[in-house]
């Protein structure tokens, strides 16, 4: 494990898992790098540094299917509330409504205020300006939310709250998949669907672009706890901007990237490249908080006896003047032996982790498949997610299978569909199904 710090950032590590023993003539190398910082964030609520050193835009979808029922707009103006309360003195936030375009509801002016007492009261009486009508179109929020965060240059941890209740029904998919591009690596969001007639893939599609998260409300009385954590998270962040550099030697190619804890993210399309040979992956801001990436690379065959440096994985951080500092790196390696033992042995966080998307791909299918009338194949993709659930003690997973599904066996994967399923049920396990558990110590 190498580590590097600096004294007003986290500090961060990097620990590689594998089995680098290759029989002769393979070529594929698979790594768990497990990345934790230490450090960061907040310590009793107080900023790091003086002055702004956050910015926070909340997008709060008014549009008017938002007041059916009434209580659904009520209990976003409660939860936005619980967000500005949570907000710590000097953080920089706007309120933006969005329903067919975006309004700003405060400060206002294309402004962004700084939190305090006064601010904070402020913020929530014109929350009474939070009023329904209109239609749908995210991507006008997002960039109204880029334009606020752009008003304020110097603050590098910009991050957004997205909650809607609907589909973006007027914008066209690629309007919105433009925003995206435009907006992508300005900040992050977390997006949140309140009740059951938004669409998962579409705000997943969002968080996933913007490395943020995404989750179901379904019961509006839950939203003020949900965006009071979300927030608490957000203030705990103390380095934006961080790249996963990995670096390969001649000859060798990188497979995939994916962010395999917390939840699967596959990050192998966002590669830009750093110079030689290497390539910078995006993963957004950090506080304090350990996640784990599984890092697959093509390697030239060699004969026993032969090893060689596979890939070197670095934590990098942009600096003002173009420049990366390095936080932290680790190495995988490629060994090849005729030892059987030592070339058929799999890492134990490469099989956790290669079975954990397993998991998430099976639900997403069975899912799909149950929505397009497959019964068949619905079935059996949810009986193997029951089995790999099981099997990798991923119980909070397990317990939404069995809302939508009755396990006869769960070793074996044996189920049936479930005759009552309510769409909340069915929604909250797609929603969930990218949300991964930790190897096993």
């Amino acid at each position: 494990m190498a580590k590097l710090s600096k004294s007003n950032l986290p500090s961060f590590a990097v620990e590689v898992f594998q089995n680098e023993y290759l029989p002769e003539g393979a070529v594929e190398v698979n790594a768990i790098a497990t990345v934790t910082a230490t450090g960061g964030g907040t310590s009793g609520g107080r900023p790091l540094a003086d002055g702004p050193d956050a910015a926070v835009v909340i997008m709060v979808d008014c549009s008017g299917s938002m007041d059916y029922p009434p209580t659904k707009m009520r209990a976003a103006r409660e939860a936005t509330a619980a967000a500005i309360d949570t907000l710590r003195d000097g953080v920089a936030f706007a309120v933006v409504a969005g329903s067919h375009e975006a309004r700003e509801v405060y400060p206002g002016d294309g402004r962004l205020a700084v939190a305090d007492d006064s601010t904070r009261a402020t913020a929530k009486q014109a929350l009474r300006r939070l009023t329904t009508g209109g239609g749908t179109a995210i991507g006008t929020w997002l960039r109204k939310a880029d334009s606020l965060f752009l008003s304020r240059r110097d603050i590098s941890i910009r991050h957004g709250i997205l909650l809607t209740d609907g589909r973006n029904e007027h914008e066209k998919p690629e309007v919105l998949g433009q925003t995206l591009d435009a907006v992508s690596g300005h900040f992050t969001c977390d997006c949140r669907g309140v009740g059951t007639d938004w669409t998962v893939a579409e705000l997943r599609r969002i968080s996933t672009a913007l490395l943020g998260s995404v989750d179901i409300v379904a019961d509006p009385a839950g939203l003020a706890d949900d965006f009071r954590a979300m927030m608490e998270t957000a203030m705990g962040k103390g380095v934006a901007d961080v790249g996963l550099r990995v670096w390969t030697p001649q000859n060798a190619t990188v497979v995939f990237v994916k962010q395999v804890a917390p939840t699967v993210i596959d990050l192998t399309d966002r590669r830009t490249e750093a110079g030689p040979r290497a390539g910078d992956y995006p993963t957004g801001s950090w506080g304090d908080e350990s996640r784990d990436f599984h890092l697959c690379v093509r390697v030239p065959a060699a004969a026993v006896g032969n090893e060689m440096l596979a890939a070197r994985i670095s934590l990098v951080l942009p600096q003002p003047d173009g420049s990366t500092e390095v936080l932290a790196q680790g190495l995988a390696k490629a060994v090849w032996t005729d030892d059987l033992a030592s070339s058929t042995r799999m890492s134990p966080q490469v099989a956790h982790y290669t079975g954990q998307a397993e998991l998430t791909e099976s639900i997403q299918q069975g899912l799909a498949a149950h929505r397009d009338g497959d019964l068949d194949l619905a079935t059996a993709q949810l009986g193997k997610a029951v089995r790999l659930a099981q099997a990798s003690g991923n119980e909070g997973t397990f317990k939404l299978l069995q809302k939508v599904v009755d396990v006869v066996d769960a070793k074996e994967g044996t189920v049936r569909f479930r005759k009552h399923v309510s769409e909340a049920d069915e929604m909250t396990l797609e929603t969930r199904s990218t949300k991964t558990v930790r190897v096993k110590k």
